[in-house]
């Protein structure tokens, strides 16, 4: 285990929840996109993205194996992929619309700005933590090295 172990884990904690709230402010920026892609000639509105975050290596028994018996622990996470939500879109009466059907309604958008201020308020909060954790392994790192003082 090296001594920069925690700084690299907090790191790729870093970078996975600078991705997450990258997404949901892209979700937040098409909250009333309505002509996202164009789909066999038709526009179809935009669809909420999520991110999928997984340990760097292994699964969770692997990582408590290895922790109980070489007093080791994980070596971070990563982004596996960005997922979109298939939930229905939002269905709007507004026969003035440009893009209103033949009855008058408009799909807009699954993105619930609730849901998404929520997510967005856990990885702010993620990613301060983990701030926190480099800032105090720091901290310790540079003790150490006064020591040889």
């Amino acid at each position: 285990m090296s001594i920069f172990h925690s700084i690299n884990t907090s790191a790729s904690a870093l970078t996975a929840q600078r991705l997450r709230m990258d997404v949901i402010s892209s979700n937040m920026a098409n909250v009333d996109s309505t002509r996202a892609k164009l789909v066999d000639g038709e526009w179809v509105p935009y669809q909420r993205k999520s991110v999928v975050l997984q340990p760097k290596e292994g699964s969770f028994s692997s990582f408590l194996n290895t922790a109980m018996q070489k007093n080791e622990a994980g070596s971070g996470v990563k982004v596996s992929r960005i997922v979109e939500d298939d939930s229905p879109f939002r269905v709007v009466y507004d026969p003035e619309h440009p893009d209103a059907d033949e009855n008058g309604y408009v799909q807009y958008p699954n993105v619930d700005p609730l849901r998404e201020m929520v997510d967005l308020v856990s990885a702010t909060r993620s990613y301060e933590a983990n701030v926190t954790v480099l800032n105090a392994s720091k901290g310790m790192l540079m003790k150490a090295l006064e020591i040889g003082k």
